[in-house]
């Protein structure tokens, strides 16, 4: 049985960064946005670590690599949720460009280690 360890990726750690981050973000929002805009963020953020962690409980590459994937479009969701935000006035221009910039680093270590999933598949065939 593989040797469940998720704290051994940083992908995932990058992700439970992120999402406590976007945790304490919406704290600061109206609380009228506590079921809109705020629960969507915390929502989308949420689904990135649980999703890479249920890829990484798979013993297959190609599951693996479609809950990254997953993982990866909720990263995409969360982008348009702080897009929507800065449009609001919710956050500044500075605190945008911030999360959004750990976001979409985190997209590209998705991306790596899909590419990574997918040379082990290769290699296994």
């Amino acid at each position: 049985m593989k040797n469940i360890n998720l704290d051994s990726l940083n992908v995932y750690k990058a992700a439970k960064v992120l999402r406590k981050k976007v945790y304490e973000l919406v704290a600061t929002f109206p609380k009228d946005e506590k079921y809109r805009l705020a629960d969507q963020l915390i929502r989308s953020t949420r689904k990135c670590p649980a999703n890479i962690a249920e890829g990484y409980g798979r013993f297959h590459y190609q599951e693996n690599i479609q809950y990254f994937r997953i993982a990866r479009g909720s990263l995409t969701e969360t982008l348009d949720h702080l897009s929507c935000a800065e449009e609001c006035k919710y956050i500044d221009q500075k605190t945008y460009t911030a999360i959004s910039t750990e976001t979409l680093t985190l997209i590209k270590m998705i991306n790596g280690y899909i590419k990574y999933l997918q040379s082990q598949k290769d290699e296994k065939r």
